[in-house]
């Protein structure tokens, strides 16, 4: 009928001219009809879609604590000048490494050469005197045994070669006095490191009346890194090992302690925890910790802000998840865990502190189940999913963020 009316309304004087267009008009409408008998909806339905899952496992996890910190280097001493007089010669290059002796500066040592010089000639004339006074007792012992002198004379005889002798020492004293005054015209470093720029110059009178400071040394390697640390957090920590929660790290008293730079890079040399203070700073409520870190090539430098990552303690049956898969919010922080259905339904978690690129998941959790890392931008509403393997590879750059940033942008990328 529909046939008949277009013949009817266009009016075509041939209708064989018009036998190709019929056949692909029916053509249309057969096609037309099959799909809509297959999907009423008319189309396929769509394959569910794939996203990446890790699987839950459980087993002891060092908890690790990020803490800000100022590194120092672990000797610093103050090179200053001991014996006064003109600077005559500054005998290092600034910024430099010495070693322990090592000749850094040459003041006027001509006055302290010649006192030397008379400390030694006083010496010889006491020794001189000495053997005078030696050989007169020699010669009176005989002689008063004779009663040919008197014991008075003998006595002051024997008395003038004890102070001949006194005389000597004396004047080994000044010998020795003399002579370390000289040398303190030589200034040497006191430490092995690394000296900083001269703080006087060559002509100028140093060490009248003080001792005047020419330099400072500091020894770089290894260095010193001191931090501080929540007291409530430390007590938290410690009820959390007496009860069985967590559990000492293996090394404890020599903790082992990694440094993050500024840039955000983990410093490759480890470093261990030396000692914490016993007494709590009663305005912060800190307790302080030091750590040493090697530094052998010198790339950390006196004064550096970095940030402590120290592990104190290990969960017993945690587990661990990719930062990316937690979304953390005010009301709590919630993951999507895939059933065997490939259903996907939010589950509240409770996290404690980050490692790596990782939270560790203390509660919510149990072994086996899959949880969503990426793919959320596919998720429908009342849809089912493929869960397939997620690989660190397969993350983004950005995933690999520090424990501070990673959350926020996993969070906008949900």
């Amino acid at each position: 009928m529909l046939i008949s009316r277009f013949f009817q309304t266009c009016r075509v004087p041939d209708a064989t001219s018009l036998q190709p267009l019929l056949a692909i008009v029916a053509l249309s409408l057969f096609l037309a009809g099959c799909g809509k008998g297959d999907n009423p909806q008319g189309g396929a339905a769509p394959p569910p879609a794939q996203v990446g899952v890790v699987t839950v496992t459980q087993g002891d996890v060092g908890l690790v604590t990020e803490l800000p910190g100022r590194l120092e280097a672990s000797r610093v001493a103050q090179v200053r000048a001991r014996a006064a007089g003109i600077l005559q010669k500054r005998q290092f290059r600034e910024g430099s490494d010495v070693k322990a002796g090592q000749l850094l500066f040459s003041i006027d040592a001509a006055p302290y050469a010649a006192a030397v010089a008379s400390a030694k000639a006083g010496q010889a004339r006491a020794e001189a005197n000495l053997v005078q006074a030696q050989a007169l007792a020699e010669r009176y012992k005989p002689l008063v045994e004779a009663n040919a002198v008197s014991k008075q004379e003998y006595a002051n005889a024997v008395a003038a070669q004890k102070q001949a002798e006194a005389d000597v020492v004396v004047g080994k004293a000044n010998v020795q006095t003399a002579s370390i005054n000289l040398g303190y015209a030589s200034v040497t470093a006191p430490i092995s490191g690394r000296i900083g720029r001269a703080l006087v110059t060559e002509g100028a009178l140093v060490g009248q009346g003080e001792a005047t400071q020419l330099a400072v040394i500091q020894q770089i390697n290894p260095m010193y890194v001191n931090f501080t640390q929540s007291a409530s957090e430390v007590m938290k920590l410690r009820a959390a090992m007496d009860s069985g929660q967590f559990k000492r790290a293996s090394g404890a008293d020599a903790a082992s302690v990694r440094i993050v730079l500024e840039d955000g890079t983990e410093y490759p040399h480890p470093g261990r925890l030396l000692f914490s203070d016993l007494t709590v700073d009663a305005t912060t409520g800190q307790i302080t910790l030091r750590a040493e870190v090697p530094n052998p090539g010198g790339r950390l430098l006196p004064g550096l802000y970095v940030r402590v990552r120290l592990e104190q303690a290990q969960a017993t049956h945690a587990m661990t998840l990719p930062q990316q898969a937690v979304t953390r919010t005010t009301q709590g922080d919630t993951v999507m865990v895939v059933d065997a259905n490939g259903k996907v339904t939010p589950r509240m978690i409770k996290i404690g502190s980050a490692k790596g690129g990782q939270w560790v998941v203390l509660d919510g959790l149990k072994t086996g189940e899959q949880v969503m890392v990426d793919g959320f931008q596919k998720l429908q509403p009342g849809a089912t999913v493929k869960p397939v393997p997620w690989k660190l590879a397969e993350a983004q750059p950005a995933g690999a963020a520090g424990a501070v940033s990673a959350p926020a942008a996993s969070a906008a990328e949900k």
